[in-house]
């Protein structure tokens, strides 16, 4: 039963990945722009033009460009044994027959517009920086959110219980881009005299001698912008979900035994009342993945949300496509662990009930 829903789960995933590919290529493909004129200029000729859309692939019907991406993606590939030798020259193949090829090849994502580069390059250079942001971001809202919001559940109905679902309202209320331009320019600009922290700047960089370094304070301001959503959220559904189990009728009966509200507490109340909470936490981490652009830019935190602003800013198709690819099957990977998570949680809170 787990096996056959995990199935159908990854089934429901692959296909939403391909429908994304689809829609978001086709309003790519058929919006007003041509990405060979950008790379020149608007005083090239058309001759030149006309020479750069064919080597883009550009010249051909959206159905071709759109299939022949998806075979790009393919991991597995059948058809003409010169275009297969010629357009995956580094993959592995065997030949069927004398015009047929068979191989298997890791994904294509073609090369930038812009820059000549691999787009799996650029994405691999990026990606490190941007996971450390959101996993940084995760692990701030979920300690403070998941505090603030026992220390509300239990102190219900005081003063700083006021204060904490005040702050949360806020926190919910405010994106995630204007958080991170209140933080750079409050920490960042104004105090930063007291803060050590840079208005802008990247978790790796260069020194002024072309030396790598690692920067962790250029991390703080990014991680707090990006975790302040998340961290409401945790707050008041943790608070919600551990006053709905505090009402319950075993806590009552644990409570009438004399038991230490601790032991209630921790021992009884906050294991049940943890489903919704990690839920809502791993759901939060694909869209801190998605979030992070924004904030990246901001910052300029050279992650894969600054790249992918980029691209879109010189309408960088392949780039815009392969970064897009990198979210959704992120969001398809956490949504699948999720859910087996779940499973876990729930099965272990009914044994232990």
């Amino acid at each position: 039963m787990g096996i056959s829903g995990f199935l159908k789960s990854l089934g429901a995933g692959i296909f939403t990945l391909i429908s994304v590919i689809v829609v978001v290529s086709a309003i790519i493909y058929l919006a007003p722009v041509d990405p060979s004129r950008l790379s020149f200029g608007q005083r090239s000729d058309q001759k030149t033009i006309d020479s750069k859309k064919r080597e883009m692939g550009l010249d051909q019907s959206l159905s071709v460009q759109l299939g022949l991406y998806l075979l790009d993606l393919s991991p597995v590939y059948i058809g003409n044994k010169q275009f297969l030798v010629q357009r995956y020259h580094k993959s592995s193949y065997a030949f069927i027959g004398s015009d047929i090829g068979f191989g298997f090849k890791w994904p294509y994502l073609r090369i930038s517009y812009m820059t000549g580069r691999n787009v799996s390059e650029m994405l691999l250079e990026r990606i490190p920086q941007t996971l450390i942001l959101a996993i940084s971001a995760f692990g701030f809202a979920s300690l403070f959110g998941i505090i603030l919001g026992i220390l509300s559940a239990v102190s219900r109905g005081s003063l700083f219980d006021q204060l904490i679902i005040l702050f949360s309202s806020v926190g919910i209320s405010v994106p995630s881009y204007l958080s991170a331009v209140f933080f750079a320019i409050l920490f960042g600009f104004v105090l930063a005299p007291f803060t050590g922290l840079n208005l802008q700047g990247s978790l790796f960089e260069y020194d002024d001698l072309g030396n790598p370094v690692t920067r962790w304070q250029n991390l703080i301001l990014p991680a707090l912008a990006l975790g302040l959503r998340p961290i409401a959220v945790v707050t008041q559904l943790t608070r919600s979900s551990l006053l709905d189990v505090m009402g319950m009728d075993y806590i009552r009966t644990a409570k009438a035994k004399g038991l230490p509200w601790q032991k209630i507490l921790f021992g009884h109340a906050l294991q049940n009342a943890m489903n919704p909470v990690v839920t809502s936490l791993t759901g939060w981490f694909a869209s801190l993945i998605a979030g992070a652009y924004f904030v990246e830019k901001v910052f300029n935190y050279r992650g894969v949300g600054d790249l992918t602003i980029t691209a879109l800013l010189n309408y960088d198709i392949p780039v815009i496509l392969g970064a897009l690819l990198l979210i959704c099957c992120f969001f398809i990977i956490v949504n699948l662990l999720t859910d087996q998570l779940y499973r876990l949680i729930d099965v272990r809170s009914k044994q232990s009930s």
